[in-house]
């Protein structure tokens, strides 16, 4: 599979995390010639906080890591990814294969059963072979390495077309914390998470209470402002772990929710990037509307119209349909009060188009491979930022054989 366009140059240089070690394995549980299981092991003492999927069919994964989500956190703690096969609408079975999986998990390490997390990605409704992922695991055990988060990233892909990673380092009282995280998604991206798996592994010293607060807030953000497709997944989860390594401690700290925060951001964009088929990157910005409410379901209505996707794909400057998706929104809106713009280009202003418009200009514009659509209500002060990508005919290419 090519890689998206929209990819960034390289895999970045991420830090180790003191704290953390990784493994990756060719367990064979789908996909052949390639690694699909992934393993973390987190020191006695390390913290885990998650944000998850609020899909009604969401899998035994999804439900097993939220009913260990704030247990205590006695001695060390392990995360364990698949991909290739989503263990969900398994049923019964989809249960037994997770309980199977942290069974064995904790006792080759020495770990409770509640501090074993597990996640898995990709085929919905077949059954989990899950012995071929605890065959897995001594070799898992015995290839860790605190410097393998990059090989960690590749094995939990899907239709990804690039393994996504991202870092930051934030000075709190004069000593240094570092965060790094990886990311697979490509489609079924919708806010609620996304057909997203996320870690992040931080080395600060934090309370699960206060690292939940810093997760859940920045998620809004971040991973519930992207959408591919406006599906959302049975599988989004997103796990950060603190170690507590550096000492430092960062409860409440803002510089250090700020630096967690573009972590999970750039993830987020990252999978926008590379959403399955795109070839543009679009920031849908809406302002002037009664409230931030409103905002976000016009910006969202935006996002995942087909017909503005497509006209982006096909670099038409149709901002018709930007009206259209205005209309059907929900939210409060005035005709003759509603203004709209393609990046610096207004197209229209006061309900109808702009005299200053220029086809020329916007074509132009519009063949850009990173475009930002903004529209003012005119109504009041609340605003929205999401992201999203066009829709190709590489979109369907990809998902009309997924399970072939």
């Amino acid at each position: 599979m090519a890689v998206s366009p929209l990819a960034p140059a390289a895999f970045p240089s991420l830090p180790a995390i003191a704290g953390v070690r990784f493994a990756t394995a060719a367990a064979g549980v789908r996909y052949k010639g390639r690694t699909d299981v992934m393993l973390a092991v987190l020191d006695a003492g390390a913290v885990v906080a998650g944000v998850f999927t609020r899909s009604s069919t969401r899998s035994a994964a999804v439900l097993d890591c939220q009913a260990k989500n704030g247990l205590p956190a006695t001695g060390g703690a392990a995360i364990v990814v698949n991909s290739g096969n989503s263990n969900a609408f398994t049923g019964k079975v989809g249960a037994v294969s997770v309980a199977a999986i942290s069974a064995a998990t904790a006792e080759l390490l020495g770990l409770s059963e509640d501090r074993v997390f597990t996640s898995s990605t990709g085929v919905i409704g077949e059954p989990m072979p899950h012995q071929r992922i605890i065959d897995a695991l001594p070799a898992l055990q015995g290839a860790l390495d605190g410097s393998a988060i990059d090989a960690a990233a590749r094995a939990i892909m899907t239709t990804d077309t690039f393994p996504k990673g991202a870092s930051a380092t934030v000075n709190v009282g004069g000593k240094t914390v570092t965060i790094s995280g990886i990311a697979k998604g490509s489609g079924m991206i919708a806010p609620d998470m996304a057909t997203m798996l996320v870690y992040i592994f931080t080395d600060a010293l934090i309370d699960h209470a206060s690292l939940q607060a810093a997760v859940s807030g920045a998620s809004d953000s971040t991973f519930n402002c992207i959408t591919v497709d406006s599906d959302t997944s049975t599988s989004d989860t997103v796990l950060v772990a603190a170690t507590g390594a550096s000492g430092v401690q960062v409860a409440g700290n803002a510089d250090f929710t700020a630096a967690l925060t573009d972590v999970m951001r750039d993830l987020a964009l990252q999978v926008v990037r590379d959403g399955e088929g795109a070839t543009k990157f679009i920031e849908v910005q809406v302002t002037g509307a009664a409230d931030d409410l409103d905002a976000r379901k016009v910006a969202m209505a935006i996002a995942n119209s087909p017909l503005v996707k497509t006209a982006i794909a096909g670099q038409d400057a149709n901002w018709g349909r930007v009206v259209m998706a205005v209309g059907k929104s929900g939210a409060a809106a005035d005709r003759d009060l509603l203004a709209i713009r393609f990046g610096d280009i207004w197209v229209a202003r006061n309900g109808y188009r702009d005299p200053d418009y220029s086809e020329d200009a916007t074509s132009a514009y519009m063949k850009q491979q990173e475009l930002v659509i903004g529209v003012d209500l005119g109504l009041g002060e609340g605003r929205s930022t999401v992201w999203t990508c066009d829709l190709t005919h590489g979109y369907i290419d990809i998902n009309a054989d997924y399970r072939s």
